[in-house]
């Protein structure tokens, strides 16, 4: 293939944009933000979980304590049934005094339940207290998401800027050049991990670094400088100018 020599040259300018393009495409997928939103998420996963646990115990507290109080009320109930029985005084002496050893049992029995349902609010304050802590961690950790998202989508708009402009420079000087040597240039490009053209510096070229010697050098300083010639170890296209000390 042919191309003028300042051709060729200006592929390294359009070399440069999409080494620029693939830098913010790579940028785009690796920043930080993306890794702590994940890491985030796991977070808040974790948390919502204890959540839960933690608010079953509360519950599972609630209901025991409101049997209690049904069976703390029926107790009381027994209790006045009997007492206003006993106050009365109606009735033989033997069940008069049945009543007394039931209103004492029932006094016993309400002790026992009332001191069970305090100490199953003690154990419901430290269990809602732990709800109330995971609660404010969640709360946390969501508004530091809520940060993090601004900050990622701040830097994606920064990213997407510069591609703009960047694509928006690559678009005239790409129409500028020969249309064939565009299209070999791409085509080496995408099936060279983003590198299409390099430079040939001081008998040394700049795609695969490696030095020119020679058959090969000599194939490359014989070659006209409209020719198009490419790296026979990496085949990309090499650009020859004075400083190719070749």
């Amino acid at each position: 293939m042919k191309a003028d020599p300042q051709a060729q040259r200006r592929l390294l300018d359009l070399q440069a944009i999409d080494t620029t393009l693939a830098q913010l495409a790579h940028k785009r997928r690796t920043l930080p933000e993306h890794a702590a939103l994940d890491e985030l998420a796991r977070e808040l996963s974790a948390l919502e979980d204890e959540r839960v646990r933690a608010q079953v115990t509360v519950d599972d507290l609630d209901r025991d304590i409101a049997r209690l109080e049904r069976d703390i009320e029926q107790v009381r109930v027994r209790k006045d049934k009997d007492q206003d029985r006993l106050t009365a005084g109606r009735g033989p002496a033997r069940e008069l005094e049945a009543l007394q050893h039931e209103l004492n049992s029932l006094n016993r029995r309400q002790t026992e339940l009332e001191d069970a349902e305090l100490e199953l609010m003690e154990q419901r304050e430290t269990a809602q207290a732990a709800v109330d802590e995971v609660e404010s961690r969640l709360a946390q950790t969501r508004d530091k998401r809520a940060a993090t998202e601004v900050t990622r989508d701040q830097a994606l708009a920064d990213i997407a800027k510069e591609e703009d402009f960047k694509t928006t420079s690559r678009q005239p000087l790409a129409a500028d050049l020969p249309a064939d040597l565009v299209t070999l240039y791409d085509k080496i490009r995408e099936s060279s991990g983003g590198l299409g053209a390099a430079l040939v510096t001081h008998g040394r070229c700049g795609g695969c670094r490696l030095e020119l010697y020679g058959a090969d050098r000599a194939r490359i300083k014989a070659a006209p400088a409209d020719d198009v010639v490419r790296c026979e170890e990496c085949r990309r296209i090499m650009v020859r100018t004075a400083e190719s000390g070749l």
